[in-house]
């Protein structure tokens, strides 16, 4: 159980990660930054879910770029922060 503590995809569904990633960018630019045709065709959480569960590379692709999303929102709210106690 420790070795998750660290791990920002634990507990966190596939569902949930891509609901976030469409929250952030949008399918369109999220479809810019993985180009895949479940977020560039008629995008939806659905059919992006069937895909993704199917394409093993693909969600690789997803989780990483949601690890990368989730370090820089951290980032911005640390300088938010900082900026707030000069």
């Amino acid at each position: 159980m420790s070795n998750q503590k660290n791990n920002p995809l634990h507990g966190k569904t596939l569902e949930m990660i891509l609901e976030h990633l469409v929250g952030s960018y949008g399918w369109e630019v999220l479809g810019e930054k993985i180009n895949i045709r479940c977020f560039n065709e008629n995008p939806s959480i659905k059919s992006s879910l069937t895909f993704l569960r199917k394409t093993a590379w693909a969600r690789t692709k997803v989780e990483s770029l949601y690890i990368y999303t989730l370090r820089k929102e951290r980032q911005a709210a640390q300088k938010k922060e900082d900026d707030l106690h000069l």
